[in-house]
């Protein structure tokens, strides 16, 4: 055993996290009886400031990750690329994130998630910060730098709906992991419009990424002080010591033999390739499209008219919300009346945002006031499922593989979704202008996103396949037992049922 207290926040970062947490010791005082108050080992009052923390840091996250976005005109200008090479910025960070992904999955199941988190974060500050001083001969170091940045995320998005998981069940759990999923579109738009607007102040892009290094390094603090690493799958009377870890290869076996959790990832990943290129592309289409339709002039020189970036931003962060917000409200609704409630409403947002966004690439040439009205609704039905998602992630996978099933769904949903979805727009803009013209810039880049419908369509596809598997799924999760604790059949109100071994026998 360790020497270390099992449940303080001192749990060694390479010591077996089983030793760390499992001990059923208690320690004298007030405030350790408050702490034990939960299953978890943590309070209340320390378990909603936790996620308050973990929120904060997942829109920081997002809130970086679009900054680029929102200065992409400059900086194309700046280091005069086209279309491919600029969607390299966004494929080379979720390249470098989908890899790094399982290996702090893996570790987020076996060693101290906090310390984890605290270190890739610190770094990702450290790395944001350095991007922001590259010259304009070296776009590859900006290339190498906006990989780097993807060790931070890896770090936090395997391990923060974990912790989440391990502080609340139920419909308390549902309602927290909305929150935490608020700040996703709600971080990518202030990401935009944070800026374009340091762009616009500064009159040079460069400082748009000197803003979040500063937040991330109090990120790091507020995990320090505030986070402590509660205990796995105790709320769920289920502790980690009963399930007993297993391999990383039995894990994944596991993982690939649920329906449920395979079909959820390959619908999240449309969603990916969907987000991952309007994220990047929306905002420099809204703007050649104003040049197309004579709104605007061209960018001749920087700082290049960011004001597409700033509406897009906040149409973001309100469709988000909005999204959000309805997705939990309509599957909460609907779950009193179907157990498949969760994937049918994922399948509904996206099949509804596949015609509202195919229309707002249509109509870009005629109208800026209806491609914004149907950019609203379509990005308000794609962010319907962001919490979702994560929930049906959260109840069909034992606490025991959960960082390495958000991993593998990180890893798949990347790697098909937003890891080449950018770099493939560019790349068809490119292969579809036939003359480097404003007009072929704008018709080429709307051509190759009408893509993105379609992908939609598809992902929809794959939820409404997920609704055929949830319910026994989720009932397998929910009464899993170890290899050695092997269930039986039983008779069980009129029916046969599998319960395991050290149930029945005494």
């Amino acid at each position: 055993m360790s020497l270390v207290d099992p449940t303080s926040d001192t749990t060694p970062f390479f010591s077996d996290d089983n030793e760390g947490e499992g001990s059923a010791k208690k320690r004298d005082g007030p405030l350790h009886h408050q702490e034990e108050d939960s299953a978890s080992g943590v309070s209340n009052k320390r378990a909603l400031l936790t996620v308050v923390v973990l929120c904060y840091i997942n829109l920081l996250n997002y809130m970086d990750r679009f900054t680029v976005a929102g200065v992409l005109p400059d900086i194309e200008h700046f280091f005069l690329i086209s279309d491919g090479k600029s969607g390299l910025l966004q494929t080379v960070f979720i390249c470098s994130y989908m890899f790094l992904a399982p290996v702090f999955g893996y570790l987020g199941d076996r060693y101290n998630r906090k310390m984890i988190m605290c270190v890739g974060i610190g770094f990702w500050s450290v790395v944001t910060l350095a991007s922001s001083f590259i010259a304009k001969d070296y776009f590859w170091a900006l290339l190498l730098t906006r990989g780097l940045v993807g060790v931070g995320e890896a770090s936090y998005s395997t391990i923060a709906p974990t912790i989440i998981a391990d502080l609340f069940i139920k419909e308390k759990r549902t309602t927290m992991l909305s929150v935490f999923y608020f700040a996703i579109p709600v971080g990518s738009g202030l990401g935009y419009i944070v800026g374009s607007t340091v762009d616009y102040r500064a009159k040079d892009w460069h400082w748009s990424l000197r803003v979040t290094p500063v937040l991330g390094l109090l990120a790091v603090l507020l995990l320090v002080f505030v986070v402590k690493e509660p205990k796995r799958g105790a709320v769920e009377a289920r502790p980690e010591h009963a399930l007993q870890r297993t391999s990383w290869f039995t894990d994944m076996k596991a993982l690939c033999r649920n329906k449920s959790f395979v079909l959820s990832t390959f619908g999240f990943t449309a969603v990916a390739f969907v987000t991952g290129s309007l994220a990047l592309w929306a905002p420099a289409f809204l703007f050649r499209a104003a040049v197309f339709t004579g709104e605007k002039q061209p960018c001749v020189q920087e700082p290049c008219d960011t004001s597409d970036s700033l509406y897009f931003g906040v149409i973001t962060c309100v469709t988000g919300v909005l999204g959000v917000a309805t997705g939990v409200a309509v599957s909460r609704w609907l779950r009193t009346r179907t157990p498949r409630a969760d994937p049918l409403v994922c399948a509904a947002g996206l099949l509804l945002a596949a015609p509202f966004l195919y229309l707002s690439i249509v109509f870009a040439q005629a109208s800026t006031i209806a491609t914004y009205f149907f950019i609203f609704f379509g990005e308000t039905f794609l962010s319907m499922n962001w919490a979702i998602v994560a929930d049906i992630l959260l109840y069909v996978v034992v606490p025991t593989r959960r960082s390495t099933a958000e991993a593998f769904q990180i890893v798949l949903s990347h790697l098909l979704g937003d890891a080449g979805s950018p770099y493939l727009i560019g790349v068809v803009s490119d292969f579809l202008k036939q003359v480097d013209s404003y007009m072929w810039q704008f018709r080429s880049l709307q051509l190759s996103l009408l893509l993105c419908s379609f992908v939609a369509v598809g992902g929809g596809a794959f939820f409404l396949t997920t609704a055929l598997f949830i319910e026994k799924d989720r009932h397998l999760a929910e009464n899993y037992v170890p290899s050695d604790d092997a269930p039986i059949i039983v008779p069980k109100r009129g029916r046969s049922t599998k319960v395991p071994v050290s149930s029945v026998l005494i």
